[in-house]
């Protein structure tokens, strides 16, 4: 399970950006997080994976807290930022290697996942060549690769949906609902409601960094849209 507790953050002392939310996502949640720019979105994820500080307040991932026992709590964890940044003077399958030694998995296991994945994203023609020749939606698709490679019990995926073609955003729905059904945990920002409508079974509504509705997508929205229903709460 991952708990966000009583979380607050504050860039400048007496103003918080995020202020005191609290969310439980339980294994083999899809869990949208929504809100419009600005409002705490991003913010949360990145003290969620240890890049911001956490002002007050825990996050926990099986009782293991990010601030008590960080590298213990990102073991756990794989992170896809908003903006996939990748080293640029190595290729795409030094990237996937490189990722792939920083967890140990074993080398007959990683060339399952790169061959299994490589196609699934369609990147596989390209893993031989500088990331610096990719586009930016070939950089989203290998810190995807990447990411699912290492098996983690905790997805964390920051507008995972903004940059991928249609055909890899259908492949990172399917995959994101195999993952749930294997009890992992996926947690994501989207600005795209109806994704976040279809894809999610818990959904939580920030704005203005506190957290205004939260719980089951069906008790939520209540036979209404998500956008409608965030729509009356902006």
């Amino acid at each position: 399970m991952l708990e966000i507790k009583n979380y607050s953050l504050e860039y400048i002392k007496g103003k918080k950006a995020v202020d005191n939310i609290s969310l439980e996502i339980q294994n083999g949640d899809i869990f949208g997080f929504v809100g419009s720019n600005g409002a705490g979105k991003t913010t949360t994820i990145k003290s969620i994976v240890g890049i911001n500080h956490i002002t007050s307040g825990d996050i926990l991932i099986d009782n293991i807290s990010i601030i008590k026992k960080p590298l213990k709590f990102k073991k756990k964890i794989a992170y896809i930022p908003d903006e996939p940044a990748v080293y640029e003077n190595i290729t795409g399958i030094e990237y996937l290697n490189f990722i792939s030694d920083i967890y140990d998995i074993p080398y007959e296991e990683r060339n399952k996942a790169v061959e299994y994945y490589s196609e699934r994203f369609m990147l596989k023609e390209e893993l031989n060549n500088l990331t610096s020749s990719y586009s930016h939606g070939m950089r989203q698709k290998l810190i995807l690769i990447a990411a699912f490679m290492h098996n983690p019990d905790v997805y964390i995926l920051d507008e995972p949906f903004a940059s991928l073609d249609p055909e890899a955003a259908f492949v990172l729905k399917e995959e994101m609902r195999k993952k749930a059904e294997e009890g992992k945990i996926i947690f994501f920002s989207t600005h795209v409601l109806e994704v976040a409508e279809k894809l999610c079974n818990k959904v939580a509504i920030i704005i203005k960094g506190k957290i205004v509705k939260q719980g089951l997508m069906s008790d939520v929205i209540n036979d209404r849209s998500l956008e409608e229903t965030f729509m009356e709460l902006v």
